[in-house]
């Protein structure tokens, strides 16, 4: 098994293209747009070949290094609708709901959610790249 740090940003899967003599890895906007990065920062970058790829492991710059995730993210999100887990809510999106992050650096929205809270949540919405879910426990140190 792989240890991946709590540190890591993001992951997600794009292609190597060559522009002007550069080689350039697009990040999607949605990794701007749910706050896993910032445009004009600067991160450390694990790349990882895909199963269906021939090039070597490097690294480069972005989200953090020892993030290797034996599969692909073609394998869909890590939640399930229903699912109850016990998550970190890590900061607060633009419209006032807990973000926290789970596996991947896969964003999960908790509406009600504070910077420091530890609840259990239920997994409500599944999308691609972000899930919804409601608190059903909340942090059992604030009791």
């Amino acid at each position: 098994m792989i240890e991946i740090s709590d540190s890591l940003r993001s992951v997600f899967s794009a292609q190597i293209e060559e522009r002007d003599g550069s080689y350039i890895v697009d990040v999607p906007a949605n990794e701007i747009e749910h706050d896993a990065l910032a445009a004009d920062e600067t991160y450390r970058v694990a790349i990882l070949k895909s199963e269906s790829s021939t090039s070597k492991k490097t690294q480069e710059e972005q989200p953090q290094s020892a993030a290797q995730e034996p599969t692909p993210m073609s394998d869909g999100p890590p939640v399930d609708e229903g699912e109850v887990r016990d998550v970190t809510i890590e900061t607060t999106g633009d419209q006032g709901d807990g973000i926290a992050k789970v596996e991947r650096g896969y964003v999960v929205i908790v509406p009600g959610g504070q910077p420091g809270d530890e609840p259990s949540v239920e997994i409500e919405q599944v999308k691609e790249n972000v899930a919804f879910a409601s608190i059903v426990e909340p942090d059992s140190r604030a009791l």
